[in-house]
């Protein structure tokens, strides 16, 4: 289904839109901006010839062009722009750029796959599970939302999530001198409760026929299509010297969620969702797990868990839940397959929902449905424009802000991340998910410092790390950073503009009034001060250059400044 302005679904022009986006708001462009009669006109130079479009410009600079409006004139003469104009306008290496063509290209065929493929349906009423797969936009901002590279069509359609195929997954046996683990339970324990009997007793006994000490090999699932990308790397070294055992497809199967190597349970759904390596690119990285996350994960977890515990105004105030991480296992941690054989699982939200209760992902809300109106249109109608958004702000924007000011521990509490319970649309909490990698503190910072996990004694990659190269961080407006861009900047300002597209929505006035929630609540519990550590009402403020990042050599600081729409608070 398309974003608010790509009602005309065509990828081509959401490709173009997305990217001439990019270009402008990073400064990839030398772009002379001119505003009047409410609309904003975008020009720049390339190649002795001129592209123009007309657009707007939103919350936190956010540019918002109609991509309709995107040509190249020449000598007086004007046509509609294509991609080609707009990448020749982006000044990087040949390698780079031919990278970037790619995989526009990748999305560009994957999203006419789905158009040509996949009929539109209404997903306002699906369960959870299968809103989350038929979530099918992609990155609202990134323009490679769709490249996955390392799929061919084939793989798109039976592992992309949005044609919601089931398969099962692939097992190994491996050597236990080459896994690490985090398991809840003993290990046998934890296989026949997450498996179930049958599939662990199938398992078990091919396992055996390896041999006399077979059972002394660890079982580790894979996805099936990481089990064909990985043929001829070094893990074929290890089943040719028996390191490591092909046990074949087994067990439930499971779907694919937007995130693609998320995958929930099709045939158990209140079974963990399991998180597996792929060694695909899409959008800004290579979608394989960082090793020193997935035997931290638990740890993160139970943390996260206890912060929230503790704190009462998570339970009367702002109702939050956390969907703990509770196992992984990965192998060869430390050696050239690190991140590529790994699992972790994860709480199920629909375990946590009480009667009366729906969850849909936070990106959910930022659509439109194939009636062309808002994903959101009934639960406005029904509660009014004003007082849905006054709650949504309270049960979203407000947990993510006190574990930040109040305990500070910030979260990439971007839309995927996100998940709102509703009580049929009326937003009642929130949920949160994905931390193994994400989650960001300042140990002088930390109100509770006593309980954050001993990460030296998780993984020895921590001893000899530098501070902001994994959770711990220099400074605390680097967790204001974090906040700023995952939960406003390229989450919420999506909403914000959906709904000033399509009900005429003040974004500075609904921007201005988060702002001042946010400042009443650290002055009515006695946190004005960190709230001023964290930098969230300066002027302007830095945000991630994601297009950069894939133009620019790795290391490469990639960020640019942005003005504050908080700050007019």
């Amino acid at each position: 289904m398309p974003l608010p302005l790509d009602l005309h679904g065509i990828p081509e022009l959401r490709v173009m839109r997305q990217l001439a986006e990019a270009l402008v708001y990073e400064g990839l462009v030398d772009c002379a901006v001119s505003r009047g009669g409410g609309k904003s006109r975008f020009e720049w130079c390339c190649d002795g010839a001129t592209i123009r479009c007309e657009g707007s410009i939103g919350a936190f600079g956010r540019i918002r062009i109609a991509p309709e409006t995107i040509v190249r004139g020449c000598g007086g003469q004007w046509r509609p722009a294509t991609l080609g104009d707009l990448l020749a306008s982006i000044d990087t290496c040949p390698e780079r750029r031919a990278q970037l063509t790619s995989e526009l290209d990748r999305t560009l065929d994957f999203s006419a796959w789905n158009k040509s493929n996949l009929r539109p349906r209404p997903r306002r009423d699906l369960p959870f599970a299968q809103l989350d797969s038929a979530i099918d936009e992609g990155h609202p901002y990134h323009p490679c939302f769709k490249a996955r590279t390392g799929f061919d069509y084939t793989d798109h359609a039976a592992y992309g999530p949005e044609a919601g195929n089931a398969f099962q997954l692939a097992w190994l046996a491996v050597a236990p001198e080459r896994l690490h683990s985090a398991f809840p339970t003993d290990e046998q324990a934890f296989w026949m409760h997450e498996l179930g009997a049958e599939t662990y007793a199938l398992l078990d006994e091919r396992r055996a026929r390896l041999g006399d000490d077979a059972r002394r090999f660890g079982l580790m699932p894979l996805h099936p299509w990481q089990w064909k990308a990985l043929q001829g790397s070094e893990l074929s070294r290890w089943l040719a010297e028996g390191s490591a055992s092909f046990l074949g497809q087994a067990g439930d199967r499971y779907t694919a969620s937007q995130s693609v190597r998320t995958l929930f349970n099709r045939d158990h759904p209140r079974r963990a969702n399991l998180k597996l390596p792929m060694n695909l690119v899409n959008s800004s990285a290579k979608r394989i797990i960082e090793p020193h996350s997935v035997c931290s994960a638990p740890a993160i977890s139970r943390w996260l868990k206890d912060i929230v515990a503790s704190d009462s105004l998570f339970e009367t105030r702002y109702p939050l839940t956390i969907l703990g991480e509770y196992a992984g296992t990965i192998a060869d941690r430390e050696g050239p397959l690190a991140g590529q054989i790994a699992a972790i699982w994860r709480e199920d939200v629909t375990s946590s929902l009480k009667p009366g209760e729906t969850a849909v992902p936070l990106n959910a809300l930022m659509a439109m449905e194939s009636d062309s109106r808002p994903f959101v249109a009934d639960w406005i109608e029904r509660y009014g424009l004003d007082a849905w958004l006054d709650r949504l702000v309270a049960t979203v924007v407000m947990p993510v802000y006190h574990l930040l000011v109040g305990h500070g521990i910030a979260t990439e509490a971007h839309g995927q991340n996100l998940i709102l319970i509703h009580r049929d649309g009326w937003p009642v909490r929130l949920a949160m998910r994905d931390f193994h990698d994400s989650v960001e503190y300042v140990p002088g910072f930390l109100r509770d410092p006593d309980t954050v996990p001993d990460f030296f004694a998780l993984n020895p990659a921590y001893r000899d790390a530098a501070p902001n190269q994994y959770y711990w961080m220099e400074s605390a407006d680097l967790l204001g950073e974090l906040c700023l861009d995952a939960l406003f900047v390229y989450n919420l300002a999506e909403i914000s503009h959906l709904l000033r597209h399509c009900y005429g929505l003040d974004e500075d006035g609904f921007w201005s009034d988060i702002g001042r929630r946010l400042r009443d609540h650290s002055r009515q519990f006695g946190l004005t001060h960190r709230q001023a550590a964290l930098g969230l009402f300066q002027p302007r403020i830095r945000t991630e250059s994601l297009l950069r990042r894939k133009l620019s050599p790795p290391g490469t600081e990639c960020a640019h400044e942005i003005p504050n729409s908080l700050a007019v608070a």
